[in-house]
């Protein structure tokens, strides 16, 4: 637990924060006694409780609305202070991944999760997920080594290097048994575990590696000098690992699919009014330290020229004298003066019609986010969302593909429960800038909803959290999963240095906020990485990886926009484990609140009159009270008596009647 209790902001900071293509809609409604559809915004993004708050490590202030903080947890010694990752559960317990390696909590009571064991096992980003027995673990960087050990590796090429996905066996959860790495062309920057329905002796793996490819002396079959549309090629390739569960040591890259083909290169922001001011004051010190100043020839702003760009132009004033060696002080003076026509000149050679290149060739997918179920998955892939058909998952399909120059970098991916909606993050600036300032725009480093209709991927709306940030905090979106609450789209996401914020998205067009948790800075003089990495929903805790302190755990609780109901038949469901970038389909078992649910449902819909609602009600509770026929009697005589209340949502009221119709008992 935190040795340092602390200071609490009460107050709540409900508001609504949507963004269309058209405009920032603002809305408003009265909040009453009964569930609210229309949250009434209590504060400007400037007045929010979460603006302002004290700095610290282990004792920043903090603001909570409509969740309880159960219990929180410091990393251990040797990974406290390095950055936390995403996390993966199974049983009782939560993964945690860690640049030093996973790190394993007992959740089994969410008020004091308690350390089981911490494996050192360094690279990055050591992204987590599980399978029965198993764990993979991405590793990217060059510090990773097939037998976990630190230091790295010195040499260019070495068969000590890892950088793919690891696979250990957690059978004793206390102790993982690395068992196999899994090498690939471009490491595993993350990874996501495919479950196909259609085979249950292997499991899949979609690797999304960002980092150069290898060269070929060191993991044959990678070819990085050949272009994309070459068959050998590794570029513009996700690799895909087949896990045989009968001998998962044998597992192997089976494909490499190319679901790039025929993509442009998207188009991109500028800089906001934060960023511009920011870079202004950095241009004012630079000038007063005598550094050359240009303008950029796209924007029309003044830019810093960078050493690599000065070195280029040393370089050649060098040779076009016939000189060698260091440049001299007239090189330095003509530098100044040809700087400006250097960068045009570099600006020009490079500039075409936007949209008109095809997509970069180190582009790669950030991550992908699958719905076995449905047989889709989602891409984030940095300059575009994709929309895959992976019912053949080692041949994924690109149905369609979406691009947004208010996007900057498309992270990661989150279906709505049917499978009609797609969310995609933007980690604008990424993850490591302060994107959620006053000067940003609102529909930068935000989610963009669409709808999915006959293949495609239609855009709806925008959300992002609705309290500004400051300069010493990154933030942006980032990773999160659906909250059960049936008949409802409720998701809990990750902001790092925002904290963590819980939002109806329904309505894909109208999302807004109904719950959130933050704190202030790492650091109060300067900006130091921290805040929530991912935050996932899991048989009723709400856990969270904070990059640069542990663990935290929360639940929600009932507010206006949530009732204790529906809370209630959320905690219905229970999974034995789960990877959030594994989509499973939600599914209640029948109980009395999942009716009670959708009953309050119907009241926020407001065409069921007050009467009608407590008969219902009555109804419920009658027939909770009775066992037998007499349940069944009862359970009947309401389900037939909702025939004449569809007229105020046929759909609401077809799962009220489902719901109780599951409730019916075998009498014998």
């Amino acid at each position: 637990m935190l040795p340092v209790p602390p200071r609490v902001h009460a107050g709540r900071a409900i508001m609504r924060h949507v963004v269309t293509t058209a405009a920032l809609l603002s809305v408003a409604a009265c909040a009453s006694s009964k569930p609210s559809t229309t949250p009434t915004p209590r504060f400007t993004p400037s007045t929010d409780p979460r603006v302002g708050l004290k700095a610290g490590l282990l004792d920043a202030e903090e603001a909570v609305s409509n969740l309880k903080v159960t219990g929180k947890a410091v990393s251990p010694e040797g990974f406290l202070g390095v950055t936390n990752s995403d996390l993966a559960f199974t049983g009782n317990y939560a993964i945690q991944g860690n640049y030093n390696g996973p790190v394993i909590w007992d959740i089994s009571n969410p008020n004091r999760p308690t350390l089981v064991t911490a494996f050192s096992c360094p690279a990055s980003q050591n992204d987590i997920s599980v399978y029965r027995n198993l764990m993979f673990m991405s590793a990217e960087a060059q510090n990773g080594r097939t037998d976990c050990l630190p230091g790295g590796v010195r040499e260019t090429v070495s068969p000590l290097r890892m950088r793919g996905v690891r696979i250990f066996d957690i059978s004793d959860i206390k102790n993982p048994k690395l068992i196999a790495n899994v090498q690939t062309c471009r490491g595993s920057h993350t990874h996501t575990v495919l479950e196909d329905p259609k085979d249950k002796d292997n499991v899949y793996i979609y690797v999304s590696g960002s980092s150069g490819i290898r060269p070929a002396a060191e993991l044959a079959g990678c070819a990085g000098d050949v272009a994309a549309n070459d068959p050998s090629s590794s570029r513009l390739r996700i690799e895909i690992i087949k896990v045989p569960l009968a001998n998962p040591a044998s597992a192997a890259v089976v494909s490499k699919a190319n679901i790039f083909a025929g993509l442009r290169e998207a188009p991109r922001h500028g800089l906001s009014e934060a960023d511009l001011a920011a870079q202004a004051e950095q241009l004012a010190q630079a000038r007063a330290r005598g550094a050359i100043i240009v303008r950029n020839p796209q924007s029309g702003s003044e830019m810093m020229m960078s050493p690599r760009q000065m070195r280029a132009v040393l370089d050649s004033l060098v040779k076009a004298r016939g000189g060698e060696g260091t440049p001299t002080a007239a090189d330095s003076a003509q530098l100044r003066r040809d700087a400006q026509t250097y960068i045009d000149r570099a600006f020009a050679s490079a500039a075409r019609t936007e949209g008109d290149r095809p997509v970069d060739e180190g582009a790669q997918c950030h991550d992908i986010t699958v719905y076995p179920a449905l047989g889709l998955a989602g891409g984030a892939c940095e300059g575009h969302g994709l929309l895959l058909d992976i019912s053949d998952p080692v041949n994924p399909r690109r149905l369609d593909a979406v691009a947004d120059s208010n996007f900057a970098y498309w992270h990661s991916a989150t279906f709505s429960n049917d499978g009609t909606k797609l969310l995609f993050s933007d980690e604008w600036g990424g993850g490591g800038a302060p994107k959620c300032r006053e000067g940003d725009k609102p529909e930068w480093g935000a989610n963009a909803i669409f709808t999915i209709e006959n293949g495609k991927l239609k855009f709806q709306s925008y959300y992002k959290i609705p309290a500004y940030q400051s300069s010493l905090e990154n933030c942006v979106a980032h990773n999160g999963s659906l909250i059960p609450i049936p008949g409802r789209d409720i998701m809990v996401q990750a902001w790092y240095q925002g904290g963590i914020s819980v939002f109806d998205w329904t309505d894909a067009a109208k999302p807004f906020e109904i719950a959130s948790f933050d704190r202030g800075p790492v650091d109060s003089t300067r900006m130091v990485s921290g805040g929530s990495w991912s935050v996932y929903w899991y048989n009723g805790a709400i856990v969270s990886s904070e990059i640069a302190r542990g663990l935290d755990v929360a639940e929600m609780i009932p507010s206006e926009f949530v009732t204790q109901n529906e809370l209630d038949a959320a905690n219905t469901v229970k999974w034995d484990y789960l990877n959030a970038q594994g989509q499973p389909k939600i599914s209640w078992p029948p109980s009395f609140p999942l009716a009670k649910a959708y009953t309050d449902q119907l009241e926020r819909k407001g065409c069921v009159s007050a009467a009608r609602i407590g008969e219902i009600r009555a109804s419920i509770s009658g027939a909770e009270r009775a066992n037998g026929a007499a349940r069944n009697t009862a359970l009947t005589s309401l389900v037939k008596s909702l025939e004449a209340d569809r007229s105020c949502d046929p759909n609401k009221v077809d799962m009220l009647r489902k719901a109780l119709q599951d409730l019916q008992i075998t009498v014998m």
